[in-house]
């Protein structure tokens, strides 16, 4: 096999300054705007390509957990320093969010290590584009520096592409893998979309930045109203929603308080300026379990460095890049030239049942429909019984792979909010959506997405299971008696109803009739199975 490294940081350059950031000149007449200003083979109308940052909960991560790089040698803060260009904006929204900061430095100092793998890449690009190096705090504000961050709108990401922008900027979304996640990817297309739209609102950062968070079309369109009103067309004069108006003084807060953080007794992290991490050209799927053992790392630092992929391996193609640090290395490539193509990844043998379908097996070994096809010249999906399928599967169990996208969303459904004491499961049902299924169970729209990791937006697929939580309460337990929940499986009894059951267990018809998805005016049949969440506090 050949091994081509490709180091993704390049050799340090030399220290510089980007060009300083000035508010927006004072607009000039109307008749005097040019047309192209406004227009754009890429420009959306409709803000079809928003981007979102992601809720103040994301602060509780496994990120947090892992050790922070050492860092030796010369520190990086200093060179960014010297390279942040938005000035200090003596502006109430400004002082605000410099506030919270300050009352929040566990939050500031979370950040600055999960941002410790990536920094260095991101500024060397910044660097390479002559781009400002405030950016590299963007990813503070839209995803707290979590690689694996996934927004209300669909975004994902260190800098919550949507899908939609992910498409326009090339970033691959499939099963295997999502490049809006992938470090180097969503960086490069970031840099790339930035860029773009300081040149689109001719050379003003701050419009740039607001553009990036609300659409180039949200803010075209407040600069062409001022200007039709003969108002000044500058950030601080736009009427723009509430999230862009208090989205750029973040930004402008990080900048004066990274830049000067002794004068506000902020603690900076030591991290290194150095690449932290180098890619390795693949040239065949490798499970990540055996990559991490090849390595010699845990498979959480596969995973955070290649943050990309969503299941238990490399995509199965001839050309990947795997994130390695840098200090494991040589130790990494030596081991897998030791290690022929065909044992990277743990090949299955799979004899055909009577009623097997394709898409059966492909769950049953969280493996690929079109791999699996592909693997054994299968068309059209088509299988008899007693035929023997080659499968590609995971070397380990699935709870080795933590950060795989079906091991996140099982982690996320499990998480329990403080507001509710019990979880019922759902099954999606033909023409169901979030809006449908929230009215029915009557809980927030955006509190269901989130519970499952997804966002009100997402399409369900018939079949998936959906978690719900649910807060039961009570008049009748004395005080000091908080409700304990437990789940109870009951078999109808003769001479059992609706009616009886809810007396029986203290619950209520309609919670029976809705843990069950039941028509409350049918009879229960003996046999048939309920059920039912039970305060065990109010029941002897």
């Amino acid at each position: 096999m050949s091994t081509r490294i490709t180091l993704l940081l390049s050799i340090l350059l030399t220290l510089s300054a980007c060009g300083a950031l000035t508010p927006s000149p004072p607009a000039p007449a109307e008749e005097e705007v040019a047309e192209p200003f406004f227009t754009h083979e890429w420009l959306v109308a409709d803000d079809e390509f928003r981007c979102f940052p992601v809720d103040e909960d994301v602060f509780d991560h496994p990120i947090d957990d892992l050790p922070l790089p050492i860092a030796p040698g010369e520190n990086i803060w200093p060179r960014i320093q010297a390279g942040l260009s938005l000035p200090l904006v003596e502006h109430k929204s400004v002082q605000q969010q410099m506030d919270w900061y300050l009352s929040h430095p566990n939050y500031l100092a979370r950040v600055q290590n999960r941002a410790s793998r990536y920094l260095f890449y991101i500024i060397e690009h910044l660097h390479e584009q002559n781009v400002p190096y405030d950016i590299a705090l963007l990813p503070i504000v839209e995803s707290a520096y979590e690689p694996f961050a996934y927004s209300h709108g669909q975004a994902s990401g260190l800098w919550q592409f949507i899908p939609g922008t992910g498409k326009r900027f090339r970033l691959d979304q499939n099963w295997w893998y999502d490049g809006r996640r992938d470090v180097v990817q969503s960086t490069d297309a970031a840099i790339q979309y930035l860029s773009y739209l300081h040149d689109f609102f001719d050379g003003d950062w701050l419009l740039a930045i607001a553009a990036y968070n609300s659409g180039e079309g949200t803010v075209r369109n407040a600069v062409k109203k001022n200007l039709a009103r003969g108002k000044p067309t500058d950030f601080w004069h736009l009427d723009l929603p509430e999230e862009t108006s208090a989205y750029v003084p973040k930004m402008i807060a990080l900048a004066e308080l990274f830049r000067n953080p002794e004068k506000y007794g902020l603690e900076l992290l030591p991290i290194s300026n150095e690449p932290y991490f180098v890619s390795v050209e693949l040239d065949s799927q490798i499970d990540l379990a055996q990559a991490a053992k090849l390595a010699d790392i845990t498979i959480e630092e596969i995973y955070y460095l290649n943050s990309g992929l969503n299941r238990w391996a490399t995509p199965p193609k001839d050309h990947y890049e795997l994130k390695i640090p840098v200090s494991q290395y040589s130790l990494f490539v030596d081991a897998l030239a030791k290690l022929p193509d065909d044992q990277r990844v743990t090949w299955q043998r799979y004899r055909v049942k009577s009623g097997d379908s394709l898409s059966a097996i492909t769950n049953k070994f969280n493996s690929d429909k079109a791999l699996i096809c592909d693997v054994n010249n299968l068309h059209k999906d088509q299988i008899y019984a007693g035929q023997t399928l080659l499968i590609p599967a995971a070397s380990a169990t699935n709870k080795t792979y933590l950060y795989s996208q079906n091991q996140r969303l099982i982690k996320k459904q499990n998480s329990k909010p403080s507001s509710a004491n019990y979880k019922q499961v759902y099954r999606v049902q033909p023409g169901d959506s979030f809006w449908k299924i929230s009215r029915q169970h009557n809980v927030d729209v955006s509190a269901l997405a989130k519970w499952n990791n997804k966002s009100p937006k997402d399409t369900l697929k018939v079949g998936e299971k959906l978690v719900i939580w649910k807060h039961i309460g009570s008049t009748h337990t004395a005080p000091g008696r908080e409700p304990k929940i437990t789940k109870v499986n009951y078999k109808v009894r003769k001479g059992d109803s609706l009616a009886k059951v809810a007396s029986k267990f203290k619950v209520k018809i309609s919670q029976i009739v809705d843990w069950n998805n039941i028509n409350p005016q049918s009879y229960l049949q003996p046999g048939q199975a309920l059920t039912l969440f039970v305060n065990v506090m109010e029941t002897y």
